[in-house]
């Protein structure tokens, strides 16, 4: 049973622990079948091909685990998050690459050592080979793509190049497929090797494909958002009010976020992720968002009564992790935005708000949050001012001056990428215990 905001956890597994026990068990599992399926398929036609056909095999494995990354699985995103299976899928994308490489490189040698040929000769007579030609070609993307995910690329790429590129994997694991088809060494070895193969492949893909289209799909077509009002907070602040048929049905939680489209507005691939600004209430769904980009920006000017492309919700900033009675929601800028909607989910008692941001006029939602604290008997601080200018509010005896408790409460942080980290690096210093430190960076790369 998922807790709600006047449950803690005591005594039960916490859920992030349960989904990664699960996860670890679930790649343990499929390495042992793997390692098991290669000592009994057979050498290969040398030592090196031997070798090689490791690497291959481990390489389709790694693959799998890619697709099953970014499913975006309901009940792992709830309780790992999407952020931290979206770094995972980074991890284990530069180990493919890098599996692929010493598998490519491996099946070269191997086949140049055979034929007694050069390397270069035997490369481009492998290249005439179909199933090989296949699998020449998967890499060939795989490496591309890594290459435009390299921080020092990516940096210099709007999302929409990245996202594009990116979407070649896709051509990547079509390719790999077929020539996984094509190799009877591994695939076809033996009746339970193909029988385990087809079924990893299918769940794989069963799982991408339920996640990312089928679900949302179905769940637009059944709520059919709806753009009700459209208000601006501040200058550059705007926040969205959407409505829809069924919305007590939405698995939606505070501190969740969506990503959003709107149709008519913008074109089809420009979608952010903006989190829920007020706790879904089964009848409207809010959005408040900062104009950083072109879509954040012309937010304001999406049409009252248009239709609204919704994915999610996602995330687990929510109160499903709590473990303390007491809390301390940190925000920063218009980080408060899902920090707002968990106050909503806060019983009254014993909350602490900290608000950071350069000036008064600069504090989104402001009166929405004192209104909420007060409501519940909490306490907020809105700490102003630039870093440098005051002193820093996110130090370990800073945090421990305004909350002295720190260390036995639930701590939930959101912000841009430098505060949280010098936040969740204070509560390290502190000795805050893990399970109870939440965070989440929200982004789609």
């Amino acid at each position: 049973m998922e807790a709600t905001s006047t449950q803690v956890r005591t005594g039960t597994i916490p859920p992030v622990v349960a989904a990664r026990w699960a996860l670890w068990t679930f790649v343990i599992v499929n390495l042992a079948i793997v390692e098991t399926l290669f000592l009994t398929a057979g050498t290969g036609k040398n030592g090196v091909l031997t070798v090689a056909k490791f690497f291959g095999m481990h390489a389709a494995l790694l693959l799998l685990f890619q697709l099953l990354l970014v499913a975006r699985l309901p009940w792992l995103d709830r309780r790992i998050g999407m952020d931290r299976l979206t770094v995972w899928h980074r991890w284990v994308g530069f180990t493919l690459l890098w599996t692929l490489l010493t598998h490519a490189v491996l099946v070269v040698l191997g086949y140049a050592t055979l034929d007694d040929a050069s390397t270069t000769k035997t490369f481009f007579a492998l290249a005439g080979v179909p199933a090989s030609l296949l699998g020449m070609l998967a890499a060939a993307i795989v490496v591309v793509v890594a290459a435009v995910s390299a921080r020092q690329v990516r940096r210099r790429l709007r999302y929409e190049t990245w996202h594009g590129v990116h979407l070649l994997l896709y051509v990547a694991l079509g390719l790999a497929f077929v020539h996984q088809l094509q190799e009877p060494t591994t695939f076809k070895s033996s009746a339970f090797g193909m029988t385990y193969w087809w079924a990893l492949w299918l769940f794989a893909f069963g799982a991408l494909l339920t996640g990312r289209i089928v679900m949302p799909l179905w769940r637009n077509a059944y709520h059919r958002f709806e753009v009700t009002a459209v208000v601006p907070e501040s200058d550059d602040v705007v926040s969205v009010h959407v409505t829809g048929r069924h919305l007590d049905r939405l698995p939606a939680r505070a501190g969740q976020f969506c990503i959003w489209r709107f149709p008519g507005h913008n074109h089809w691939w420009l979608a952010n992720p903006f989190s829920l600004s007020a706790a879904p209430d089964g009848r409207t769904l809010r959005l408040t968002a900062k104009a950083v980009g072109t879509t954040s920006a012309g937010l304001r000017n999406v049409r009252v009564g248009s239709r609204a492309f919704v994915e999610g919700p996602y995330g687990a900033f929510t109160a499903l992790h709590r473990t303390r009675p007491g809390a301390l929601l940190i925000a920063g800028g218009v980080g408060i935005t899902p920090v707002r909607a968990l106050l909503e989910e806060e019983p009254a008692g014993d909350v602490v708000v900290l608000y950071r941001v350069r000036s008064e006029n600069d504090a989104v939602l402001v009166d929405e949050v004192r209104t909420l604290v007060a409501d519940r008997g909490g306490r907020l601080h809105l700490l102003t001012g630039r870093t440098g200018e005051t002193s820093p509010p996110f130090e370990p005896d800073s945090l421990v001056a305004l909350v002295p408790d720190i260390t036995e409460r639930d701590v939930y942080v959101c912000g841009p990428p430098a505060m949280t980290s010098t936040v969740l690096s204070a509560l390290r210093r502190l000795k805050v215990p893990r399970q109870q430190v939440h965070a989440e960076r929200f982004g789609l790369a």
